[in-house]
């Protein structure tokens, strides 16, 4: 998990996090950042780690959208 800020969107890029760890990972990352939303979580090209963030959101009732595939930006809590 790597976290890093780009053109004032902090970033939280998945590659290499298992798919077990997804979950809490994403949550951890949204709830310490959360001052700075919107916030960009980049899933690659796995149609498992988009499902697994998007089922980790909804289950939250985290708001967001998909501006790309494989691209997930946090809209609000």
């Amino acid at each position: 998990m790597i976290v890093f800020n780009e053109n004032g969107i902090t970033h939280l890029d998945l590659h290499g996090v298992r798919h077990s760890d997804v979950s809490e990972e994403v949550i951890d990352f949204i709830f310490q950042y959360q001052k700075l939303i919107p916030l960009i979580i980049i899933c690659g090209n796995s149609n498992k780690m988009i499902e697994l963030v998007e089922s980790s959101l909804n289950s939250n009732s985290i708001m967001f959208s998909m501006p790309r595939f494989g691209i997930i930006r946090v809209e609000k809590l």
